[in-house]
């Protein structure tokens, strides 16, 4: 078992671990073992939301840590993937995990893993004396995302806080395995029945500070970029994922009910980013296009 981090490590290494866990809302131990790390993970999950009001004004966000801390910490916003996955590595760092940056394809809705580039930030995670090494991801803006890290193993499912995964491995070239990961997708309306859908596929090269500095700002500025044309994000809780894609909202209840309504003016986008996912959007932003 590790030893127990006080609260002064997260500022020794120039990160502010107070501040990061209560905004996350995490009361429990600050041990780096697997327990705490599930915890963790999801309470960051719950907590902070996912959104692309930078990106939307066509603004690569700074991945810094003062500047994450400004944004996701002290102020009432979120970010996207970089954003979360570096917030979570930098805690995780704090309280005494070794923490190792991937980079994944994401191939929802992809024929060819090879057609998508490198564009998502996930993390792989040890724990001191835990044999496992860990997936962990709290940034990737979607219903078949992770709400706690799984072990980095294959053919096995996990599920996470009522959620289904599994981590396959597939054929490419190249030196290194590609594992998948599949969320499992039950088919509207029936029972018991669906399909393991892939969510994204990545190697365990290690990626440094430089290389998602330059996707980032790919990410952030470029116009086809899916994340500068429209608003775009969600919010997890404990019974639903509620997300607004551009002009859709959509809520999916934990027992698989999806109900869907369209958002008709600024100003009800503006409340609704407000009173349900707990973001202020900037003054004189337009948020529909």
């Amino acid at each position: 078992m590790a030893d127990t981090v006080g609260s002064t490590v997260g500022s020794d290494v120039g990160f502010e671990l107070d501040a990061y866990l209560r905004r996350i809302g995490w009361e429990g131990e600050r041990r780096a073992d697997a327990e705490t790390l599930r915890g963790v993970h999801l309470a960051h999950m719950r907590g902070i939301p996912f959104e692309n009001l930078d990106a939307l004004r066509r603004t690569a966000p700074s991945l810094e840590p003062a500047d994450l801390a400004a944004k996701l910490l002290h102020s009432r916003r979120g970010g996207y993937c970089y954003e979360h996955n570096t917030l979570l590595a930098l805690a995780l760092e704090a309280l005494g995990y070794g923490v190792t940056r991937l980079t994944a394809r994401v191939v929802v809705g992809a024929d060819d893993i090879a057609s998508r580039p490198r564009t998502h930030m996930a993390l792989l995670v040890e724990a001191p004396g835990d044999p496992r090494p860990y997936l962990a991801d709290v940034g990737f803006g979607a219903i078949g995302a992770l709400l706690e890290p799984v072990p980095l193993t294959t053919g096995v499912e996990f599920h996470d806080a009522g959620r289904r995964h599994r981590l396959v491995h597939v054929p490419h070239d190249g030196p290194l395995e590609m594992w998948v990961l599949q969320a499992y997708e039950a088919k509207s309306g029936t029972s018991g029945e669906g399909s393991w859908v892939g969510q994204y596929a990545f190697t365990l090269e290690p990626f440094e500070k430089p290389d998602f500095e330059v996707i980032n700002w790919h990410i952030g500025t470029n116009p086809r970029s899916p994340f500068t044309q429209r608003l775009y994000v969600q919010r997890v809780t404990g019974d639903s994922h509620l997300l607004l894609n551009g002009r859709l909202l959509t809520e999916t209840r934990a027992d698989g009910t999806v109900t869907e309504r369209e958002v008709t003016d600024e100003a009800e986008a503006r409340r609704l980013l407000d009173e349900e996912f707990g973001i202020t959007a900037p003054e004189g932003m337009t948020l529909l296009g």
